[in-house]
């Protein structure tokens, strides 16, 4: 059973740079600590943190595909936030998402795929200029919801109700 990394309690004195309102968090954020709410459209947050950020295809801002399971994931996401001149990156999901949300979230999630799909040649557009990769990016965040998600939101949504990581003779919520 994988552990939950709470990053959060780490961030000391990092947690300036994550003054993003929940209100305004875009819908494509997957769910845990961190997500990207009024962020600008500069480009930097695949330069810092590509295996956890992408970007909204129509305006190009920044939203949390993958929430940081290491501490190296979670430095390049404190540098994608350092980065992002409007501070648009929060770091206070833990105190808005609720299981039911979570659970809403997963079964929408096929929402989100479409909409990468959709935006697929806007993306590939905008890599022939910038080179960041973005479509190939999409493809894999994709491929990544249909699979891998499923045991970290059951992680997540044990520590949610429990507010600790599980153990081994724990069992994992539904979603």
């Amino acid at each position: 059973m994988e552990p939950y990394f709470d990053p959060v309690p780490l961030l000391g004195e990092a947690r300036g740079a994550f003054l993003g309102q929940w209100s305004e968090r875009k819908w494509l954020n997957v769910p845990g600590p961190f997500y990207g709410a009024e962020t600008d459209n500069c480009g930097t947050g695949r330069i810092h943190a590509p295996g956890l950020v992408l970007y909204e295809a129509d305006h190009f801002t920044e939203y949390v595909y993958r929430q940081p399971r290491t501490a190296e994931e979670l430095r390049q996401l404190v540098e994608a936030a350092e980065a992002e001149v409007f501070s648009g990156y929060g770091c206070d999901g833990d105190t808005h998402w609720t299981p039911a949300a979570v659970r809403e979230w997963w079964r929408d999630r096929g929402r989100v795929s479409a909409y990468l799909v959709s935006r697929r040649a806007g993306w590939e557009a905008d890599d022939a200029k910038a080179g960041q990769g973005v479509a190939s990016a999409a493809e894999d965040c994709a491929a990544y919801l249909d699979g891998e998600p499923a045991a970290h939101l059951r992680t997540y949504l044990f520590w949610l109700e429990e507010r600790r990581s599980p153990t081994e003779a724990d069992r994992l919520p539904h979603l």
